[in-house]
Parts: structure tokens; C-alpha cells; sequence
């Protein structure tokens, strides 16, 4: 009898041990794999009373607070990712591994509305970076990066809006060059002209001698005009707006030209048109856009004068814009014509910009060369 008692007494004292030095610590271990995979980074697992198990949880509970600290700083550190993303003026369009976008921040929507944009992204090859020149008079720099997520590249694209920046700086650079031409060039021809014309009075018996003095002079006159031309269109006045009839505006322009128009078929494709503008710098623009509709064709051809409730459009079936000029397009002093200046479209864009109007020029796919201006 006293054997199976001590034998009783044994077994529970083993059985004791077994439950807090085996059974305990690893339903306590267990506990804390279910913590792990639930991803419950808050909860703590309890001392067991046994110095090695005892370690194993200081050493888990230690890991627990690493984790929630990493986890809390890794979710503060995509919020703000995510409003600087939201919030960046610089498009950042995410795509799939078939080049197709499947994520967009508001200024990359804002963006990929031109469709002359959109589709040029959609062709971006891994690493390429590319200054954009649109048809719109607008600059984009677009980059195809990617970044890795589980393992796996994720191609994203930057979109930067130049247009600004790069006009500014052009605006700037042309004012300075074309303010000292100007001075230097006017004052010279000021004092050959005088000088010419003293000549021309002592001369003006040898009918030669005056005649070919009176060609230096008007050369001379001519050299200040043409200068002088270029002075003006840094000095855009800021536009007066009043109402303004569209429609009539154009006619005028037309009367105007009409010694440009041989062989040329006007047609008129009018809505009632009445805008807030200045009539002034507005007919100037008509006038650059029309003489260049004009003077892309050679021989017989069609300018087509367009407006309606939101748009007014001036095309023409004449030469079409190569893919040169149209990567040179609104750029100062650039011209495709052999006697242009390259000021014209400058000068467009300049008071277009002013009145808030968006424009653009492109040969679309039925061969017309189109120039629109959006009210």
C-alpha cells in the first residue's frame, strides 16, 4: 500500500513537472505562433516560471515590440508617401507588366487627358527618358522607371510638366538678345540713314548716284522694321477684353489678305461666335494664323475657317507639318520657311496664353493642318 502511494505521489510530481517545464512552455510557444500568423502585435506572452522558457519570451516579447514599432513606422511612412504622391505636381502613373496603367495620381489624370500624351506614354520603353514636345505648345520631360515588390519589378512612369520653366527661361533669354539687337541696330541705322540721306541731297543731280543712295536708305528703313518687329513681341501689352464677334473679326482679317488669296478657296463654316478678348491682339493672331494656312500651299488649295460654341478652327489642305517642325513648334526664332523669322507662332502663343485660350497645330490623320484655339 505504501508503495502505491509513493508510486501516486510520484507520478503527479512528474506529471507536475512534465505540465510546467514541457506542456506549459509550449502551449505558451503556441500561443505565440497564433499571435504571429493573427499578426497581433499588441499581445504579450506571460512568464511560465522557468528560466529558459522564461528567456525564449523575453527574447519574443522583445521581437513583438520591434514588429508592431517596424509596422507602425512602415504604415506612418506610406501614409505620407501616399499624400506626397496625391499631392506632387509631377504625374506618377503605376503600370502592369503589359505596360498598361493601373494606378494614377490626380496631377497624372490631369495629364493623360491629351491624348497626344497618353499615347506617347503607353509607348515609354524600361529606362528611357524623353523631353516631349506636344502639339499644344506644351513641354513634358517622361520617365519609365520600375521598383521591386515581392520580389518583382513594377515599371511606374514620371511625368514633368516643363512648360512653364522652359518658356520662362526662353521669354527671358530672346527679351535680352532681342532688347540689345534692337538698341545696337537702331541707333546704327539711325546714323547711316541721316548720314545716306545728306549724301542723297548733295548727290541728287546724278540721277544714279540718287537713286541707288534712295535703295540704301529704304534697305536701311527696311533693316529698322525688320528689327523692330522682333522688339514687339516682347512687349505684348496685357489684353483689354470686351466683347467680340468672332465671326466678323475673321472676315476683316480675310479683307485684309485678300492679295494672298489667289487660287485659294475661302470657306466659311461659322456658328455665331461672341468672346471676351482683345480685338486687337486677337485679329493680329488671326492674321499670323491665316497667312501661314495661306502660305502652306502652292497653287490651288482650301483654308477652312471654323468656329463654334467652344472652339474656333483655321485648316488648311496644303503641306503638312513634318515631324521636324512639329518637335520645333512655338519654339522662338525657328522657322521652316526660308525667309521666316520664327516669330509668329511666338507671338500667337504669347497672347493665346494671356487670355487663357489652350491651342494647338497638327496635321491630323485626314492630311489637314489644323490650328484650334479652345475657349
Amino acid at each position: 500500500m505504501i508503495y502505491v502511494v509513493a508510486a501516486l505521489i510520484a507520478f503527479l510530481i512528474l506529471t507536475g513537472l512534465y505540465y510546467r517545464y514541457v506542456v506549459k512552455p509550449r502551449r505558451i510557444i503556441e500561443s505565440g505562433m497564433d499571435l504571429l500568423s493573427a499578426q497581433d502585435f499588441n499581445s504579450r506572452l506571460r512568464h511560465v516560471g522557468q528560466k529558459d522558457a522564461d528567456r525564449i519570451i523575453d527574447i519574443f516579447n522583445r521581437m513583438m515590440s520591434q514588429l508592431k514599432e517596424n509596422r507602425l513606422r512602415v504604415r506612418e511612412q506610406n501614409h505620407f508617401l501616399d499624400l506626397l504622391v496625391k499631392a506632387s505636381p509631377m504625374g506618377v502613373v503605376q503600370m502592369d507588366f503589359e505596360g498598361r496603367p493601373t494606378s494614377l495620381n490626380p496631377a497624372a489624370q490631369r495629364f493623360l487627358a491629351n491624348q497626344e500624351l497618353a499615347q506617347r506614354v503607353s509607348t515609354l520603353q524600361e529606362g528611357e527618358t524623353v523631353t516631349l514636345h506636344l502639339s499644344d505648345s506644351h513641354i513634358y520631360r517622361l520617365a519609365r522607371l520600375s521598383f521591386i515588390d515581392h520580389g518583382f519589378q513594377h515599371p511606374f512612369v514620371l511625368i514633368e510638366s516643363m512648360t512653364e520653366e522652359v518658356r520662362k527661361a526662353e521669354n527671358k533669354a530672346y527679351k535680352q538678345v532681342v532688347r540689345m539687337i534692337a538698341h545696337e541696330v537702331n541707333n546704327t541705322v539711325a546714323g547711316i540713314t541721316s548720314s545716306l540721306e545728306s549724301i542723297s541731297e548733295e548727290l541728287k543731280e546724278d540721277a544714279d548716284m540718287a537713286e541707288l543712295m534712295r535703295v540704301c536708305i529704304d534697305r536701311s528703313y527696311a533693316m529698322s522694321r525688320f528689327i523692330t518687329r522682333f522688339a514687339d513681341v516682347v512687349k505684348i501689352p496685357d489684353p483689354t477684353l470686351q466683347p467680340m464677334d468672332v465671326c466678323e473679326r475673321l472676315d476683316t482679317c480675310l479683307r485684309s489678305m485678300e492679295n494672298l488669296c489667289q487660287g485659294i478657296t475661302i470657306r466659311r463654316q461659322y456658328e455665331p461666335l461672341t468672346i471676351l478678348a482683345d480685338p486687337v491682339l486677337m485679329e493680329q493672331v488671326f492674321v499670323n494664323i491665316i497667312k501661314n494656312a495661306i502660305e502652306s500651299i502652292h497653287g490651288e488649295g482650301t483654308v477652312t475657317l471654323t468656329t463654334t460654341p467652344h472652339s474656333i478652327e483655321i485648316s488648311d489642305d496644303g503641306d503638312p507639318i513634318s515631324a521636324e517642325t512639329e518637335s520645333h513648334l512655338f519654339t522662338p526664332f525657328y522657322s521652316s520657311k526660308p525667309n521666316g523669322q520664327g516669330i509668329g507662332l511666338i507671338f500667337v502663343r504669347e497672347v493665346l496664353t494671356r487670355h487663357g485660350f489652350t491651342f494647338s497645330l497638327k496635321t491630323e490623320s485626314n492630311g489637314l493642318t489644323v490650328f484650334r484655339i479652345c475657349l
